[in-house]
This record gives C-alpha cells, sequence and structure tokens, in this order.
C-alpha cells in the first residue's frame, strides 16, 4: 500500500489558481450546509506556556468528496526569531471507507489559502456589491491570501495595511504590490487601517486582549471580519451589527481561544443573537446580505473541512501533473 507525499515545493508547482481555492473551499461550505459533514471541535495542545505556542489538531470528514482528514497545526507567535513560518502544518487525507491513508500534505500554504478563501467568500455572500477599500490588520501568514482573494473579488480602489512590525507590514505590501500591480498602502495604525474603509478585516497575533478595532469606526454596510487568536476588538462591536455569521457555532461557542470569546462568555453572541452559519448560507438555506446598509460581522475559526477540500484538491491535482513522492505505506 503506498500513500502519496506533498511537500511546499511540490505544492508551488500545482499552481493553484485563486477560482481552484475558492471552488474547493466553496464546495466544503455547502456540504457543511447540507449536512454532508462531519466536523469535530478543534483540540489545543499546549506543550510549554514558555514555549508561547500551541497545537490545534482539526478533524473531519466531506461525504460528497469522499475524503477525511486530520490536521495538526503549530502556532507559535515567536518563530519569527528563528526565521521560521508562525504557522506549520501537516495534514493527513484518508479514505472514509476504509481508513487508509491516501496522501501526506504539507498544509503550511494551505492553512493560509483556506483561511483566506473562508474571508472572500465570506464577503461574497455578506458584503456589499461594491467595496472600495479594504483595511486590514496583520501581517501573518494568512493575512496574505485574504487580501489577495479578497482583491479578486473586488478589484479595491485601496489597500490598507497595518502591523505591529514595522518590518513585516512593509515587506508585506511590498510583496502585495508586486503581485496586485497596485499601490498597497502601509498605515502608521489601526484607525488609520481601518476608519472609513469597507471591508475591515482583523488577523493580528496578539499576546493578551487588545482593543485595535474600535467599534466607533464600524459603519452602516461594513463588512467585518475578526478572527484573531486572541481579541482585538471590543465587547461592543456585536452591539451594532445586524447580523453576525459564523463558519461553526459548535468549534465557536466553545474552547479557549478567539477573537469573540468574550462576546459568547457573556451572552452577546448566542444561539439566540447569532444569525447563522456560513455553510446554510452557501448551501441557499438563509439569505446572505439583504440590503446594502446591513452591517454584518463574520466570525470565522478555520474549519478542518476547508483544510480537507483544499487538500483533496492538492492531492487530485498532484496524481494528474504526477507531481509528489509515492511513499510505500506496508
Amino acid at each position: 500500500m503506498d500513500l502519496l507525499y506533498i511537500n511546499a515545493m511540490d505544492i508551488e508547482k500545482l499552481e493553484l489558481t485563486n477560482e481552484e481555492i475558492l471552488g474547493a473551499v466553496e464546495r466544503s461550505l455547502e456540504a457543511q450546509g447540507n449536512k454532508k459533514t462531519v466536523i469535530e471541535p478543534r483540540v489545543h495542545l499546549i506543550p510549554n506556556p514558555e514555549y508561547h505556542g500551541h497545537f490545534n489538531v482539526l478533524r473531519g470528514y466531506i461525504e460528497p468528496m469522499d475524503v477525511a482528514g486530520v490536521k495538526v497545526v503549530g502556532d507559535y507567535v515567536y518563530n519569527y526569531k528563528q526565521n521560521l513560518p508562525s504557522e506549520m502544518a501537516l495534514l493527513n487525507l484518508y479514505d472514509p471507507k476504509t481508513g487508509a491513508p491516501r496522501a501526506v500534505i504539507d498544509a503550511t500554504e494551505i492553512t493560509s489559502m483556506r483561511t483566506g478563501a473562508l474571508t472572500a467568500i465570506g464577503a461574497k455572500y455578506l458584503a456589499k456589491k461594491e467595496n472600495k477599500v479594504l483595511g486590514h490588520l496583520g501581517a501573518r501568514g494568512t493575512a496574505w491570501w485574504n487580501v489577495v482573494l479578497l482583491d479578486s473579488i473586488y478589484d479595491f480602489e485601496e489597500i490598507r495595511v497595518n502591523s505591529r512590525r514595522r518590518e513585516s507590514m512593509e515587506d508585506f505590501a511590498g510583496r502585495l504590490t508586486k503581485k496586485l500591480g497596485k499601490q498597497v498602502k502601509v498605515t502608521e495604525n489601526s484607525e488609520e487601517c481601518l476608519k472609513g474603509a469597507d471591508i475591515m478585516v482583523e488577523a493580528t497575533r496578539l499576546m493578551e486582549p487588545t482593543p485595535l478595532l474600535k467599534t466607533e469606526w464600524v459603519q452602516p454596510g461594513n463588512f467585518v471580519v475578526p478572527y484573531g487568536t486572541v481579541s482585538a476588538v471590543e465587547l461592543s462591536l456585536t452591539d451594532v451589527m445586524d447580523k453576525i455569521v459564523v463558519d461553526d457555532w459548535g468549534q465557536c461557542k466553545g474552547g479557549i481561544l478567539g477573537s469573540l470569546r468574550r462576546h459568547v462568555e457573556t451572552g452577546k453572541l448566542s444561539e439566540d443573537t447569532l444569525y447563522g452559519e456560513l455553510g446554510e448560507i452557501v448551501a441557499g438555506k438563509k439569505p446572505g446580505r439583504e440590503r446594502e446598509d446591513e452591517t454584518i460581522l463574520f466570525w470565522h475559526r478555520g474549519l478542518s473541512t476547508n483544510d480537507i477540500a483544499l487538500g483533496q484538491l492538492v492531492y487530485e491535482k498532484a496524481i494528474k501533473m504526477g507531481i509528489g513522492t509515492t511513499l510505500k505505506y506496508r
């Protein structure tokens, strides 16, 4: 029995398009909305608090794609000091009928891609038809695909970014400027970045809660996406929203981490105040945005099924192109 190992260099060779990335993740959301998935709540492993990091373990199954999978991703805030990505991941794909392993995939870039795709698909269904200005907090790995995939939908007139470390922010903006063929503006603070933006994305990496996205900056019609592991928003943020949407309520309502953890704990975000899950909207079970002046918040924790769908795309395309390393399993 063989399995396929697909590393980071292999994934680069596949040259996945924006359309392929968005398509795979959207199909997984549709399956979720149609109750054709199994999503187990993520679990965390913290080896030692002194290391300033933890592991996330995500598990899931997608019936229409005939695949199950488990992803383990390390999330270490200070990895940049060792010239390492803050997030590094491996994804295992399995045959759900037999349990036989199909592939082991470097999921570091997959994690970034699917996170950006989730932000962009959220915007597709929940943001206004026309959005001219994007304000993005954070320059970590997932930030790249947030901006790239959102811009592929809206072709923004202005993109603003801000991050805690000046050097990473300027590098991030420079690479995006080259990629998108338009100037990406480096801002001095979060207010300059977010105030007046049509779409506000908060993807920071904080050590302790800090209100970087102020509720007073949110205007009618805004689409707001806070998904940092540690909260960068105010408790009042949910008060100004017409709709609050999540990727998976079972995952969002539990655990110790997440941007809106305090909102869940204080009852501001509950089954009563939640509008729905994005999968329900993608599957046509509930409408998304219904008015241009609706103010909508989308909180995503990141779904195992999004990783698995993108991993399955990588696996199928790698087989077709003869890319990857075949390993003897037994």
